[in-house]
């Protein structure tokens, strides 16, 4: 970790329909007023979008761009932008801000920018699910459905509140036969509700999944939930929110660098908060210091 040079040559990915702040004019003066010498900016309308762009300010020779969004945004940047030595600077202008509040990155649009400019560089790993990039988390089952409902625009009528009532109704949702292999060796086979990946400790809702989980560890977490019913649920639910998610008799945790997650049937699945639809299957690895992301200097002793 460390700081580097000013950037000459800097862009902008930023979802046009995002809000923070004074927005994305005062996001440009603020850039503008530090010593570059181009700007690069590209809007879009959906997340979705925004790889196009971002690989086109690589293209263009950016050498830090600053992602205007919220998970998925990033998320996608992050899928577009994971080995091209691009620095990321996050500007949370989402609901949840997963990776950046992981990062301790506030939504605070000036000191979003201060950062970007003048904190420290910090390599992240990023986990590679069938074939996509996410930098927070990958699970299926439970967290995905309650995120995919959340996404169906309840999240931006009542923000967070979304994923608590979600939640509240997909805890009666049955479990299914799930394999899993570590690192070429079977490690689950049993029913389960829900299988993470973590790349973080902190996930949706602010629950504290992976107690001790570094984002630049060398590794992913794996979690399963073998909760099945409202009651179970509420207990487990409980102790991740006190931080004693291992403690739990409905969930098992682990750490690998490749995990194969085989399904009995299909399920649904997410990325950093995004709903990708169904599969059987997820094949995920880890990629070590795949990604550069601009973060606050530590406090001085």
């Amino acid at each position: 970790m460390g700081a580097t040079a000013q950037p000459r040559r800097v862009a902008v990915v930023a979802h046009a329909k995002k809000t923070l702040d004074g927005g994305l004019d005062e996001l440009r003066r603020l850039i503008t007023a530090e010593d570059v010498d181009e700007l690069l900016w590209y809007e879009v309308p959906k997340s979705r979008k925004a790889p196009k762009k971002a690989r086109k300010a690589v293209e263009a020779g950016a050498e830090l761009v600053f992602v205007w969004g919220g998970d998925g945004t990033v998320q996608r940047c992050v899928d577009a932008l994971a080995g091209t030595g691009t620095t990321v600077a996050i500007v949370p202008a989402g609901t949840a801000n997963l990776l950046a509040s992981n990062l301790d990155i506030p939504r605070d649009l000036a000191e979003a920018v201060r950062i970007g400019f003048h904190g420290d560089r910090r390599p992240l790993d990023a986990g590679r699910v069938n074939g996509e990039h996410f930098a927070v988390m990958a699970g299926a089952g439970f967290d995905a459905a309650m995120i995919g409902e959340a996404d169906r625009d309840l999240k931006d009528r009542v923000g967070r509140l979304a994923y608590v009532w979600t939640g509240l109704r997909h805890m009666r949702d049955g479990a299914v036969g799930v394999r899993i292999r570590t690192d070429g060796t079977d490690w689950f086979d049993g029913r389960a509700s829900c299988v993470l990946l973590g790349n973080v400790s902190t996930i949706t809702g602010g629950i504290e999944a992976f107690d001790e989980a570094e984002p630049d560890d060398g590794w992913l977490e794996v979690g399963v939930a073998t909760a099945d019913g409202a009651v179970q649920w509420a207990r487990t639910l409980g102790r991740m929110a006190a931080g004693r998610s291992d403690r739990s008799p409905f969930v098992r945790i682990t750490r690998a660098r490749k995990i194969d997650v085989r399904f009995a049937e299909p399920v649904t699945y997410e990325l950093d908060g995004g709903e990708r639809g169904t599969t059987r299957r997820l094949k995920a690895k880890v990629r070590p210091g795949a990604v550069t992301v601009c973060v606050p200097r530590p406090e001085p002793a």
